[in-house]
């Protein structure tokens, strides 16, 4: 299983869920140093009992602890991590695509006001409507808190969250939504570029356990809208569950290797499934830039090998290694650890060297490069949420009351623009390309 994280960490690789005893410390030390010679604990133990002892200022032996085996794992390369409590939930809604809260999305440029809350939603159940300002939350005000405040205040304000709010009306309201288990989409912006050509689109943000039938679903919607070919969008997306990127992988590859994999000790071929290749000789297109990663790779990589997709875009980030998490102590703490590297089906190792100079990761088959301004707004747009339709009139009668931009709008984007062109055999028209 592979693991998503940011560019520069790639993916968080250790987890310490509530404080950390001087019990489980030990527990965890043992098991991740079990090849350790005694004399090499009883150093790290009189390490410990020194600093404890000795240092200028007290020390929490709890962190002493955290910090050593931070050290241990992140010493290993540059995927693996330690994370302590705080990372635990961020972690497990990356990965599983779950998270519990209310449903709702919140207008950046002001905290606390309601953009919209999603159909079906404890936010929507409980009477949050498009344009709500939260002007209380458990009994303690908004006004004046930044969002970092506003988020603490709604994530721990107990099981029940009782809030005052005023809608677009001036019209105070008191409200109780009730949390519970929520997805978190991982593909978005799902639409008809061309109707009459039957081009559609779609954006993988990240992979979760999820993200196959998420993305069989959006497809099959795009199918009812007549689509005849697929522009998937990979470009700011670290990667994340591997298996679900061989998964949509094996949607357009009938036969043959998809992955492979090397740890220490084997080599495992992962092969297609005829009976998965649910899309097989659709044409498609997939965007890819340097801050796609990891899974993101896998499938780019794959479908390239194959011949089964063109890849625009620049080259991606080049991370070739698969990590694994592990639990310990029902859950109180996670390491994720690199555990193997990945070839494409070609046999191609996209990994790039410690510098980050050796220009490896997935080359496109269409260079497209985009200044850094273009491609900032590219990722800010695709980590937007769509608004459901039944909230687009709404969202519109707010924007021409107050004169203020509500729903995204999609930036100029010519590394898309050569995806279309190409789909409809119009590449000579698009500047700033490059055949490999």
């Amino acid at each position: 299983m592979s693991e998503r994280g940011s560019k520069n960490g790639i993916a968080p690789a250790f987890f310490v869920m509530g404080l950390v005893s001087g019990l489980f410390c030990a527990l965890l030390i043992d098991r991740l140093a079990s090849r350790f010679l005694d004399s090499d604990m009883e150093l790290i133990r009189a390490v410990h009992r020194l600093a404890r002892a000795e240092f200028v200022r007290e020390v929490d032996s709890d962190q002493l602890t955290d910090d050593a085996l931070r050290g241990m794992v992140e010493g290993l390369d540059r995927y693996s991590r330690f994370y302590g409590p705080e990372d635990v939930a961020r972690v497990d809604r990356e990965t599983t695509g779950e998270f519990r809260g209310i449903g709702v999305i919140f207008r950046r440029a002001e905290v606390g006001r309601v953009l919209f809350p999603y159909p079906g939603s404890p936010a929507e159940s409980a009477g949050l409507r498009v344009g709500d300002l939260i002007v209380s939350v458990g009994g303690r005000a908004v006004a004046g808190m930044v969002q970092a405040e506003f988020s603490s205040a709604m994530t721990t304000a107990g099981g029940d969250i009782h809030m005052q709010v005023r809608g677009l009306d001036d019209v105070e309201r008191s409200l109780v939504l009730h949390p519970r288990t929520l997805i978190d989409p991982t593909i978005r912006h799902v639409r008809m570029l061309d109707g009459a050509l039957g081009i559609g689109y779609l954006a993988i943000l990240s992979f979760s356990h999820r993200t196959p039938g998420e993305f069989d679903r959006a497809v099959e919607k795009l199918r009812t809208d007549g689509l005849k070919a697929l522009i998937v969008d990979l470009r700011s997306n670290p990667g994340g569950i591997l298996d679900s990127a061989v998964l949509l992988a094996n949607r357009f590859i009938e036969e043959g290797t998809i992955v492979a994999t090397r740890t220490r000790r084997d080599t495992r071929v992962t092969e297609a499934d005829l009976e998965e290749a649910l899309l097989h000789g659709l044409p498609l297109v997939l965007l890819v830039d340097s801050s796609s990663a990891s899974a993101s790779e896998v499938l780019a990589g794959a479908l390239q090998d194959h011949c089964v997709a063109a890849i625009i875009g620049e080259s991606t980030y080049g991370k070739g290694t698969v990590q694994t998490l592990e639990r310990f102590a029902s859950d109180r703490a996670i390491v994720k650890l690199t555990t193997a590297t990945y070839f494409t089906p070609s046999w191609r190792s996209i990994e790039r060297g410690p510098d980050g100079l050796d220009g490896r990761g997935i080359s496109p088959d269409l260079l497209v490069e985009l200044e850094e301004k273009e491609r900032e707004a590219i990722h800010s747009f695709l980590n937007t949420y769509s608004p459901p339709h039944s909230v687009l009139d709404e969202l519109r009668e707010w924007e021409e009351r107050d004169s203020i931009e509500l729903i995204a709008i999609p930036p100029p984007d010519r590394q898309l623009e050569a995806a279309v062109a190409l789909l409809k055999d119009d590449l000579p028209e698009i500047e700033a390309e490059t055949l490999r």
